[in-house]
């Protein structure tokens, strides 16, 4: 136990060293960034010359100016060019997608029923019965009470019937 005890404070020792190491690496490099950049401005941006009259002033300002002019147009079309190239990727890698296709996974079977293979489509707040009776509408059944002299006379009542009858077949 004690040999664990004694690699992982190894472990630690050597990772904070490995960090310490890194850590002035990074301060070295960006110092080296910081002195290439001076260098750089130094030799390409001389500092101006402000020595002169007004009107060498207002030149110098508008040579500045066109320069400033045609290097923010340059910018422009560089800008679209790199908007162009990369609605092109945009395009490739759908095509690549499409070409590809998407992997389907394997579907499981899975017992349902009809109730709850409705209730999963069309949410929990939609109440589904599969009873299709329950959705029928209601109509009572009218009782047509007859007069009790009808039935004993059933030759008045056929007779009446017959006339009906006649009533639809002219019509």
């Amino acid at each position: 136990m004690s040999e664990k005890k004694m690699t992982s404070s190894r472990r630690h020792h050597l990772k904070s060293l490995v960090l310490q190491v890194a850590a002035t690496w990074l301060e070295k490099e960006k110092q080296d960034v910081k002195a290439a950049k001076e260098a750089y401005m130094a030799e390409h941006c001389p500092a101006p010359d402000t020595s002169g009259d007004q009107a060498a002033l207002m030149e110098m300002c508008k040579k500045l100016h066109a320069a400033i002019d045609k290097i923010d147009e340059e910018r422009y079309d560089i800008e679209a060019k790199v908007q162009k190239a990369d609605k092109e990727i945009e395009d490739l890698k759908i095509k690549v997608v499409d070409l590809v296709g998407v992997k389907k996974p394997a579907l499981k079977k899975v017992r349902m029923s009809a109730d709850a293979m409705l209730k999963a489509l069309l949410g929990s707040k939609h109440t589904v019965n599969m009873d299709l009776r329950a959705n029928l509408k209601q109509v009572k059944k009218e009782t047509k009470e007859e007069p009790t002299e009808a039935v004993g006379d059933w030759r008045k009542n056929i007779e009446d019937k017959a006339d009906r009858k006649k009533m639809f077949e002219t019509s």
